[in-house]
C-alpha cells in the first residue's frame, strides 16, 4: 500500500478514486506517565513515555487507514492528513486521526 501526503503519486497513474478513508486511535494517558512528564516539563528533556504512546497510536491509526483502503479495493492512499489531539476530561487521552483518499493506481 502506497501512502502519501501528496495528491498524486510520481510514476503512478490514478485510475479511480475509491473514497475517503480514516484511521483513528485513542490512547489513555496513565497517572504515572503524567507525573513523570510533568517533572520533565519542569527540569527539561523529552518525555519518552508520551512519545511511545504517540508512536503506538500513530501506527494503529495508519493500520486502520490501510485496512479500510484495502476493503475498498484501493492500492494507495493520497492526500494524507495527520492530526494529534488531546481529548477527555482534563486532557487524559491522546488521539491520532489520519484521513486521506483511497485510490486505485497503476505504474506508468
Amino acid at each position: 500500500m502506497i501512502i502519501s501526503t501528496t495528491p498524486t503519486l510520481e510514476g503512478h497513474k490514478i485510475d479511480s478514486y475509491c473514497g475517503i478513508v480514516v484511521g483513528e486511535a485513542v490512547m489513555g494517558a496513565n497517572v504515572f506517565k503524567d507525573l513523570f512528564a510533568s517533572i520533565r516539563d519542569i527540569v527539561g528533556g523529552r518525555s519518552g513515555s508520551y512519545e511511545e504512546e504517540l508512536t503506538t497510536a500513530r501506527k494503529l491509526a495508519f493500520s486502520e487507514l490501510e485496512h479500510e483502503a484495502r476493503a475498498m479495493g484501493a492500492n494507495a492512499v493520497v492526500g494524507i492528513d495527520l492530526d494529534y489531539q488531546v481529548i477527555g476530561d482534563k486532557g487524559s487521552m491522546l488521539m491520532v486521526s489520519i484521513s486521506g483518499t483511497a485510490v486505485k493506481t497503476t505504474p506508468r
